[in-house]
């Protein structure tokens, strides 16, 4: 077993892979079944990740609960503690979750499952600057962020940001600003949410590999 770090939680946030409730934006190009495979995947590769990281435990926050057979084979490929998301918008979720973490552990780091190019050395990045940081974020493309990673918990921070939006990163810095936080923003990835997305995914499965969907697929 890797070594592991009692003082960081991983959480993974991530939706049962129903056809027609994930990826629905891709859903034209993909189809409802083809969206749900690619959120396979992605959650399959960002499980990977946390697990090859050996930063903590690592939980994966199911919605909307614990039941999908899919996220269950997950959490137990990967070693993970599968809990369900509260209600709420994603503010709400994540400003639980992360509390919850921290009441447990010195710095809590969560991602959602949507940056293929997120990788162990991107959270080991986050906890490093966690030591002397307040929070820490990976910006994304479109405006929103693909890890956020805390060392002490306000729900302001989470309280306002129009979700979903480009509008998320710029807001959250003015919650980090008004909290008088010292915050750490690591290099900008991008998401898979569009069509121009997904022919960029395509190409990077085509140079490192195809992405599987399934978790026993991927080795433990």
């Amino acid at each position: 077993m890797p070594h592991t770090n009692p003082d960081v939680a991983l959480l993974v946030f991530a939706k049962a892979p129903r056809p027609g409730a994930v990826k629905t934006r891709l859903v034209p190009l993909l189809g409802a079944e083809g969206a749900a495979a690619l959120h396979r995947r992605l959650t399959v590769r960002t499980l990977a990740a946390a697990r090859d990281s050996a930063l903590g435990e690592i939980e994966l926050h199911a919605a909307p609960d614990c039941d999908d057979p899919f996220l269950t084979a997950c959490a137990h490929e990967y070693g993970a503690r599968l809990v369900p998301q509260v209600a709420g918008d994603l503010g709400t979720r994540m400003a639980a979750a992360l509390e919850a973490a921290l009441s447990r552990s010195a710095r809590a780091i969560l991602v959602g499952t949507d940056c293929p190019v997120l990788t162990p050395h991107h959270l080991h990045q986050a906890n490093s600057a966690l030591r002397d940081a307040d929070a820490v974020l990976v910006p994304t493309e479109d405006g929103g962020y693909a890890l956020v990673g805390l060392a002490r918990h306000d729900a302001r921070l989470f309280s306002g940001i129009h979700w979903g939006t480009e509008r998320v990163m710029d807001e959250t810095r003015t919650r980090l600003t008004e909290l008088g936080w010292r915050w750490r923003e690591l290099e900008t990835l991008w998401d898979v949410d569009r069509p121009a997305d997904y022919q960029r995914l395509q190409a990077l499965a085509i140079n490192a590999g195809p992405l599987s969907d399934s978790p026993a697929e991927t080795g433990s």
